[in-house]
């Protein structure tokens, strides 16, 4: 994977101030967004290089650690100790130019084991895990009622993935082996996606329950009947309880949404009644309305 310049990304210099970087990653992620790029592949691909940028220049400590190792960045404390490691060791001083891979050799075994490996002829080579990647996905809430396979472009890369029914705005989930190829044949890192589903729809979603108000006439409420109502996949039937209150609340169970990662199960779907006061009465509806109230 070629390294990636954040400042060349967000357009601006490595001398520039926070205020710079703030306000070229704003152009750029609203150039970028996918909102008003749909189907465009270049855009989305540009979107999450300027979020990946921004991410590490926003960040004080992560931009110095990027300006000294680059693309190594996340593995600087790893190099820091083993420099002090050893010139706790009485080592001759170096600067960290000259240093090589064999004077960190003996750190990173003692540390890691296994994960660093040796070359007895020619040196120590020190293998690396590679960096992860973050990426977003955003999908509309009826996307996720149904799970389903998508494909993502990540760094050019095509991933075949399948999203679970009932996943969370906001969730994160990890794909294994994804991320920055891994540096002297260390593994590679992971990829995170983070969801952001968006809803239009009248329901209201608390996990797997579902919310809505519907309209009940005041007749209907007073007297008791049938209604349809509308669920997230087709209608149901409700029986009206005479003299039902204005705000009463009934479940339907197993009307909700898909339990994540739960195949076949479901929540409940809460249904609220705002008793709907009947307008342009006639004479006569008016008469009549008059009766009862002497009647009360």
């Amino acid at each position: 994977m070629a390294f990636i310049d954040y400042y060349k990304v967000l357009g601006i210099t490595k001398t520039a101030s926070e205020k710079d970087i703030k306000k070229a990653y704003r152009k750029l992620a609203r150039k970028y967004h996918p909102d008003l790029n749909p189907d465009d592949k270049i855009a989305e691909k540009k979107f999450k290089e300027v979020n990946e940028a921004n991410e590490v220049l926003s960040n004080p400590e992560n931009r110095k650690k990027y300006d000294k190792y680059g693309e190594n960045w996340k593995h600087s404390e790893e190099y820091e100790r083993a420099r002090q490691q050893h010139h706790q060791r009485g080592s001759q001083q170096r600067s960290s130019a000259s240093y090589t891979n064999e004077d960190y050799s003996d750190f990173f075994e003692s540390m890691f084991g296994d994960q660093f490996s040796r070359s007895r002829g020619g040196g120590a080579n020190v293998k690396f895990r590679g960096q992860d990647f973050n990426a977003e996905l955003h999908l509309d809430i009826k996307d996720i009622y149904k799970t389903h396979k998508r494909t993502l472009t990540v760094n050019n890369k095509n991933i075949r993935i399948t999203i679970p029914a009932g996943i969370e705005n906001g969730q994160v989930i990890k794909i294994t082996g994804h991320g920055g190829v891994g540096v002297n044949g260390g593994p590679n890192g992971d990829l995170y996606i983070k969801f952001y589903v968006n809803n239009t729809t009248k329901f209201k979603r608390d996990k797997e329950n579902l919310y809505v108000t519907v309209d009940l006439d005041l007749y209907k409420s007073i007297l008791g009947g049938e209604m349809m109502v509308d669920t997230f996949d087709g209608k149901a039937k409700l029986q009206i309880k005479p003299e039902t209150q204005n705000g009463t609340k009934v479940k339907l169970k197993g009307k909700g949404f898909p339990k994540y990662k739960k195949v076949g199960q479901f929540g409940d779907l809460y249904v609220t009644y705002k008793i709907k006061t009947p307008t342009k009465l006639s004479e006569k509806e008016k008469e009549l309305f008059r009766e009862l109230d002497k009647l009360r």
